[in-house]
């Protein structure tokens, strides 16, 4: 009788380990999800979900021919911007009746060569946000104006490595600008910032966020111990 009690506890205590190691390997085989409550505008890791948005053009912007007769640059990039980090203006008119539709993504959802202003037109990283001249005003140059006093920060340089041969840094806040290659990729993005592999579409695997300016560290040299 003692004998069958040992083998009657052996055997269950060898089904509750089998049991428990059951549950803990299949809860581990679950996908990873992310609580998005906890994510606020203010969070240290934002939502990376955006810069996946064009990547279905990636192969065709890795494979397209260069247009350098129509390239913009960093310069008129920052003229069109009354400070570091503002909204680019509006070069051209907009009629009244397109404000708060699907008007300007005709042009600027997937860009595109156009005859009029002989130039590929800029693609929004966010075209989700349909109410454009929210943000986006208009250049009167031929009417009178008044000057602001909005401060010129200075935009920060080319090579902003960290290290000498690794990725540069992203120098801007992702708020409006997840979608890396509306900016980084295609025929209208600046040729000063244009990525050389835009088929590696999961950008910030080695771009990290750095909103602070950069200084010389030196020559970096590891200590051998």
């Amino acid at each position: 009788m003692k004998r069958l009690f040992i083998i009657f506890l052996f055997v269950l205590l060898l089904g509750a380990t089998i049991g428990v190691w059951s549950y803990s390997y299949f809860e581990s085989l679950e996908e990873a999800t992310i609580e998005t409550s906890r994510i606020t505008e203010s969070s240290s890791i934002p939502s990376e979900s955006g810069m996946f948005e064009r990547s279905g053009f990636a192969m065709e912007y890795a494979i397209m021919p260069l247009d350098t007769d129509y390239q913009r640059n960093l310069k008129s990039y920052y003229d069109n911007r009354a400070f570091y980090g503002a909204p680019p203006t509006i070069p051209h008119h907009v009629e009244q009746s397109g404000i708060g539709s699907n008007a300007c993504l005709k042009c600027h959802e997937n860009g595109g060569f156009v005859d009029k202003f002989q130039a590929y037109t800029p693609v929004t990283p966010h075209p989700d946000k349909s109410n454009c001249v929210q943000c986006h005003v208009q250049v009167k140059s031929k009417s009178f104006f008044v000057p602001s006093g909005w401060a010129k920060n200075n935009a920060p340089s080319i090579g902003n490595q960290a290290l000498e041969g690794s990725p540069p840094i992203v120098p801007h806040p992702l708020q409006l600008r997840e979608n890396c290659l509306s900016c980084h990729a295609g025929p209208s993005a600046v040729k000063e910032i244009r990525t050389t592999h835009p088929d590696r579409i999961n950008c910030r695997q080695c771009h990290v966020i750095n909103q602070k300016k950069t200084v010389d560290i030196g020559t970096f040299k590891r200590e051998i111990k």
